[in-house]
């Protein structure tokens, strides 16, 4: 490593996509990226299991039997200031984007509905290796809260605090390849095809049909016939034992 990479900040850098896959980029402007003035404050990372079953009397937490794990969450609480306080070289001459027109680019990169995909942007975030790993964090923006906290005499704000929700959104083949989801007894993910079943798709994970109604009851379905194309299912490491 070079002594100019010893002393670079490393700044927090969004990439916008249109799909999951992260080939076609998302492009605002000239450009499908946003690199932050001014690093989060902080950074907080949330990870859940999900038990079937309640939690009985004297029993800690997590004491039914393991379904799977929610997609990772990432909180940052970013800073937007427009006082050019900081500045340097030719953003210190010529002033950088005002508050509003730095919120309105995060929306547009992070938040709006794509024309092409009409869904929100696929995005990754790129920060530093030990929190947000070498390659990145692949995600989509799940909530936000803007708190303008100073303005302008006429009410322009001069500076706002963003806190953002990232959640985790990759591929499932990605995800199955990170949980090495090759073996029966952990959680599959199968993205349903044209003329799947869920009893069909049950007797090719565990062997039988039968546990399609807790498969159904693990992802929410209430029309057991009634899958979409496209969907992703969540399969539970269930015992092979019954057969149907």
């Amino acid at each position: 490593m070079g002594l100019d990479n010893i002393f670079k900040l490393a700044k927090l850098t969004i990439d916008a996509f249109t799909d999951i896959e992260r080939q076609k980029k998302h492009t605002v402007g000239v450009s499908n990226s946003l690199e932050f003035t001014y690093n989060p404050d902080s950074l907080t990372i949330q990870l859940d299991n999900v038990f079937q079953g309640r939690r009985a009397a004297g029993k800690p937490d997590g004491g039914g039997h393991w379904l799977k794990t929610r997609s990772k969450e990432h909180s940052f609480k970013l800073l937007f200031d427009g006082t050019n306080v900081g500045l340097f070289g030719v953003e210190a001459l010529f002033g950088a984007p005002t508050v509003a027109e730095q919120i309105q680019r995060f929306l547009a990169l992070c938040h709006n509905v794509v024309s092409e995909s009409h869904e929100p942007p696929y995005l990754r975030l790129h920060w530093n290796k030990d929190t947000l790993g070498l390659d990145g964090f692949e995600c989509r923006l799940l909530s936000m809260s803007i708190q303008y906290t100073a303005f302008e005499r006429d009410g322009s704000p001069l500076r706002a605090e963003v806190t953002a929700r990232f959640v985790e959104a990759i591929t499932a083949a990605k995800a199955d390849a990170n949980a090495r989801t090759s073996s029966p007894d952990l959680t599959h993910r199968r993205v349903v095809r044209s003329g799947d079943t869920l009893p069909a798709l049950c007797r090719d994970i565990y062997g039988s049909a039968a546990h399609h109604v807790r498969v159904a009851e693990v992802n929410g379905l209430d029309d057991l016939r009634a899958l979409t194309p496209g969907q992703v299912l969540i399969f539970p490491p269930f015992a092979r034992k019954e057969r149907g």
